[in-house]
């Protein structure tokens, strides 16, 4: 059983792009520019923006955060939207989810320049990446499929069973893992609270990818011999030995799936560092297009 370590392979992948941004700076070119749109105090949300500063920060990334309280009007956030599309200095954005009740996240989504969606959630680059073409792709299923490119795992005729079918990681990961190329040309089965047979459809994958959030979903008896799992779940559970009185529980039932796997993903230190890296990422293809 080898560990799919995203820390690690998050760390290489900032340290190539603080290379290209030195590069890029040194001849002369601009600085890519990041800006995040945060509405309200909620933890997770403030949590998930500090890190992706901070990441900016190590990579050399410029960075703006453009901040409203809770009531903020729908009008006035899709105002600061137009504004990010017309700045020029600015390669790249996201408007953190979730948004208040009040505010409709298709209309803010939509109102986003294509070109400028980092996130990956605009229907234009969701439609451009079902076709295969150029396209932002949204962080996690890019973040996934890196982590299977760098680790050499295969995916080439190979049956992958996707439990979940979000649109930010189920439904985009089947598309890609589908799609031909390297990593691509898998069979896909997505699989959801409704399917029936789960238990038998996870027992003939060589690759499952559990994105539901539900702490330790996937038991032992579901994994056959020398699959790889990908664990997508991060879910806070209580805990006595933790500081902070609770700790991140994943999909997967760790302990007891990890020893029949060939390759794994841990939680946390997975595939979650690898959703900023695949940010960076997008946001560097977007000033390179400058």
């Amino acid at each position: 059983m080898q560990l799919i370590d995203g820390k690690q392979t998050s760390r290489t992948v900032k340290d190539e792009i603080a290379l290209e941004v030195k590069q890029m700076v040194a001849s002369a070119k601009k600085r890519p520019h990041l800006a995040a749109v945060l509405v309200g105090n909620d933890g997770g949300s403030e949590t998930y923006v500090a890190a992706k500063i901070k990441a900016c920060e190590e990579v050399g990334f410029s960075s703006t955060l453009v901040r409203f309280d809770e009531d903020v009007s729908e009008q006035e956030l899709l105002a600061a939207v137009n504004k990010l599309n017309k700045d020029e200095d600015i390669d790249g954005f996201i408007v953190q989810l979730p948004l208040p009740s009040h505010i409709s996240e298709e209309r803010i989504t939509e109102a986003i320049d294509p070109s400028k969606d980092v996130d990956g959630f605009h229907p234009q680059n969701l439609g451009r990446m079902i076709t295969g073409s150029d396209a932002y792709i949204s962080a996690t299923p890019q973040g996934i499929m890196e982590l299977i490119k760098r680790y050499g795992i295969e995916t080439s005729g190979k049956h992958v069973v996707i439990i979940g079918r979000s649109n930010i990681v189920g439904r985009p990961l089947s598309i890609l893992l589908s799609l031909k190329g390297k990593p691509g040309d898998a069979t896909v089965t997505l699989c959801h609270s409704r399917t029936k047979g789960l238990k038998e459809l996870c027992l003939q994958a060589d690759i499952i990818v559990v994105a539901l959030g539900i702490p330790e979903f996937l038991k032992e008896d579901m994994v056959k011999e020398g699959a790889v799992v990908i664990d997508v779940g991060t879910t806070r559970v209580p805990s006595s030995e933790t500081k902070s009185g609770w700790r991140l529980k994943g999909d997967v039932d760790f302990e007891k799936v990890a020893p029949k796997c060939s390759y794994i993903t841990p939680v946390p230190g997975g595939v979650g560092p690898m959703t900023i890296a695949s940010l960076l990422l997008n946001t560097l293809k977007a000033a390179r297009k400058k």
